[in-house]
C-alpha cells in the first residue's frame, strides 16, 4: 500500500518588534496543519540578519519598528532575495504606510485587525504567488495599489532614510537612540531632521506628529499632544 505523499509544509517568518504579539502570531500560525514558523525577529536588522542561515516562504513583516523598520527591511529584503514574499502587516489601514509598503516590494498588506483567518488565508495565497490586500485598504486606496502612484501626500517627499528618521521622531525617539539605532553620528540626525521640517515646511516634533496623523502615517492621539 502506498502511503499519501505529506504536502510541503509553508515556512513563515514572523517579524515584529513585540515579544506578545510576535509570539502569539507565530502559536497560530504554527498550529496550522500546513504551515510552520521557521524564525521569529524583533526587527528588520534581526530578520536581514536571520535569512542567512533560514529560508523561509513568506515573511509576515511589521511596519512601524525600531532600527530600519518595515519599509526599509522590506526593500532590502526583496533586493537581496528576488521572489521572496513579503505580507506587511500595520494598525494603520490609510494614506502613506500601505503605499510605502508596496512601493517597496511586499506583495500583501494586512491591518493588525483583520480575523486570523483572513491572516492564515492570506499567507496561503501569497504562498501560491497571488497578491493580497485587505479590502478596506483597497477601498480607500481606489486604486490598483501594486501600480506606481502618484504622490499624495507631504511625505512622499521624503528620501527613503529621512522617512526613516521621520517614522522614529514621530515614534517619540531621541536623536541620540535614532543614532544608535541606524549607526548614524547625532550630527547626521539632526541634519535629516532639518532636511526633513525643511521639505515638509515645519518647525517641531508637534507638527510633524500631527502632519503625520492627518495622513495616516501615524495612529497618535493628537488630543494628547503638549507644545511644552
Amino acid at each position: 500500500m502506498q502511503l499519501p505523499v505529506k504536502q510541503a509544509q509553508i515556512r513563515v517568518m514572523v517579524v515584529d518588534d513585540h515579544e506578545l504579539v510576535r509570539s502569539g502570531l507565530a502559536r497560530i500560525i504554527s498550529d496550522e496543519p500546513d504551515m510552520e514558523v521557521v524564525s521569529q525577529a524583533d526587527s528588520g536588522e534581526d530578520a536581514i540578519a536571520k535569512l542567512a542561515t533560514v529560508t523561509p516562504d513568506v515573511i509576515l513583516m511589521d511596519v512601524k519598528m525600531s532600527g530600519i523598520g518595515g519599509v526599509d527591511a522590506t526593500q532590502r529584503i526583496v533586493k537581496a532575495y528576488p521572489g521572496m514574499r513579503v505580507i506587511a502587516m500595520s494598525a494603520l489601514e490609510v494614506g502613506l504606510i500601505p503605499t510605502r509598503m508596496l512601493r517597496a516590494g511586499a506583495v500583501a498588506f494586512i491591518t493588525k485587525c483583520v480575523s486570523v483567518r483572513e491572516m492564515l488565508h492570506a499567507i496561503r495565497l501569497v504562498h501560491a504567488g497571488e497578491r493580497y490586500i485587505t479590502k478596506r485598504i483597497a477601498t480607500r486606496l481606489a486604486l490598483n495599489p501594486f501600480d506606481d502612484l502618484p504622490q499624495q501626500t507631504p511625505f512622499d517627499s521624503l528620501s527613503e532614510r529621512e522617512l526613516q528618521v521621520a517614522l522614529m521622531l514621530i515614534d517619540c525617539h531621541k536623536v541620540n537612540k535614532i543614532s544608535d539605532d541606524l549607526h548614524l553620528s547625532p550630527k547626521t540626525i539632526y541634519s535629516y531632521r532639518y532636511r526633513i521640517f525643511e521639505k515638509l515646511g515645519l518647525s517641531s516634533d508637534v507638527e510633524l506628529t500631527i502632519l503625520a496623523v492627518k495622513h495616516g502615517f501615524s495612529d497618535a492621539d493628537t488630543t494628547r499632544i503638549t507644545y511644552e
